[in-house]
This record gives structure tokens, sequence and C-alpha cells, in this order.
């Protein structure tokens, strides 16, 4: 899978020529525009919004509105992938916030105590293996939700500039600012998860008791992990590192790095919203209909 974050293996040519087909009808050109971008959008938003049936809805209706405005891109303007982010980006941020979204508004302090509180449970060397995933579970979900501690614009900064590693350059196209604000937001979004992060986390300071395959059955009783349905480990091929372009600027030290490559370990899931679906949507979408006659 090529990455449209990825400035050495984007095509923009390539998504032009999509976008033409598309406008002239073609119901195959336009599915592979989706597919080329859908995986990403719906990645970036299982992040976000650390819910999988909110970020298929926010996959649905990002695409949706991109699909249905094809024909008001200008090329001349920007990259189509630049314009594409711009609104998911923006819808991510505009989005009404759910109650599973308001209920890590409380802050860190308030989500470690959280995860204290859970029961410490010592697993045996053969729980622990019979336990692999649940246990992977147990971390990714708890790291998921350290994210959700910091606000919208850190989080998605975040996730766009260290989970997902773009250039910067890049990422200050997409949130319509300069390279060197946007070097300044992810540096403050590093500082307060990071902090907390040492203090708290025993993956980056083992000085710190906490520990995931101690803290896994303890998750699995309150129902933050459900064995059953694997929310992160399930229906996935890749990790997020395999995808990165691996090009953070020099800004970003060794103690920056381990943290970044922490959250880059986590799983890129398959699409949830099948492209179908999504067409089908569009079809029935009437500023869609006037100026589209897919074949």
């Amino acid at each position: 899978m090529k990455s449209p974050f990825n400035s050495k293996t984007y095509n923009q040519q390539s998504d032009l020529e999509l976008i033409k087909s598309s406008l002239e009808g073609s119901k195959e050109a336009l599915n592979v525009l989706i597919q080329n971008h859908q995986g990403y959008i719906f990645n970036v938003a299982l992040k976000y919004f650390n819910d999988i049936a909110n970020a298929e809805d926010a996959t649905q209706e990002v695409l949706i509105k991109v699909i249905s405005n094809l024909g008001n891109y200008n090329p001349e303007k920007a990259q189509f992938r630049t314009w594409l982010y711009r609104i998911t980006f923006n819808h991510f941020l505009n989005t009404k916030k759910s109650a599973f979204e308001i209920r890590y508004e409380s802050g860190f302090n308030n989500f470690f105590k959280v995860i204290e509180n859970s029961e410490i449970i010592e697993l045996t060397d053969s729980e622990q293996s019979k336990m692999k995933w649940e246990i992977e579970e147990s971390k990714v979900a708890c790291m998921a939700g350290m994210i959700m501690c910091l606000d919208r614009g850190q989080r998605l900064t975040y996730i766009i500039g260290d989970v997902f590693e773009i250039d910067h350059k890049l990422g200050a196209e997409f949130f319509e600012i300069t390279p060197d604000n946007f070097r300044q937001k992810l540096t403050r979004a590093r500082k307060d998860l990071y902090e907390w992060m040492h203090n708290r986390c025993g993956l980056v300071n083992t000085e710190n008791p906490c520990r995931c395959p101690k803290k896994t059955k303890g998750f699995i009783e309150k129902g933050y992990v459900n064995p059953q349905n694997l929310k992160w480990h399930s229906d996935f091929s890749n990790r997020i590192y395999e995808l990165s372009e691996n090009s953070v600027d020099d800004l970003l030290n060794q103690r920056d790095k381990i943290y970044s490559n922490l959250f880059q370990q986590h799983p890129f899931k398959n699409n949830v919203v099948t492209t179908e679906k999504i067409l089908t949507e569009i079809l029935n979408n009437d500023k869609f209909s006037q100026s589209f006659d897919l074949k």
C-alpha cells in the first residue's frame, strides 16, 4: 500500500488521471481513487476518535464530501492530497464530540488514575504466551487513551506529525500554517504527552511500576479489552511504521524517537467502510448526481 503521506511514493499525476476519469463517469476510476486514500483517512480517524463506529462514520462523511465536490478541485492551487486532507482534518476538528470523547477531557491525571486503579495481576510465562494478543491490545488501548487526553488540535497534530511521521512542510500545508508553526504545535503536543508517559508508563521508564502484562487481566475484567473482539489487533496487515516516510526533522531527539516508535508499532487497520457502501451513498447524493453520470 502506497502512503499518500509519503512524498517519495505519492503520485499526483495518477490521482489527477483518476479524477478526470471519474468526472467523465468512470465508476472504476472513482473506486480506485477512494481506495487510494480511504485506509489512511480511516486510520487517522481511528486514532483521533478512538472509536471504530465514529471513525467509520467520519470516514464515510469525509469521502462523500470530497467526492461530491470533486469537480471543484483545482490542481493549480494545491496537490489533490493537500486539498483532500484539509477537508478531512477540518471535518474531524469540527465534528460534534461524542460522549466517549468527552470522557477524556478530564485530562491525563484522571486517565492515569483509572489505569493505576486497575487491578495488578501477575501472569505466568505460560499465560503471557497464551495471552500475547490480549497483552498487545492492552498496550495499544492504553496508549490510544493517552493520545485522547490531548486537546483536539494537539491530538491531530501529534497523530499526523509523529505517529504517521509526515514531513513538516506537508503537515503545514494540511493545516494551512507555516512549517515553523506546525513544528511548534507538534513540540507542545510531544511535551504534554511525553512528560506524563515518562512519569507513569513502564514502557518508556523502567522505574515506573505499570506493566502491560500485569494490567491485562484487570483491563479484561473492566471491559477495556475484549478477547473475543479485539479492537486493534484484528483485521490488519501492517504496522504504521511500515508505511511511514521516516522523514522527521532534525529537531526530533532520541528521547522523542523512543516515544514515537512505540506509537508507530500500532496496527494499521484494514478498511472498515466498504468502498461499495461509500459509492452507494455518493450516488444517492443529489449534488453528486447532478454533476456525474457513473458508468
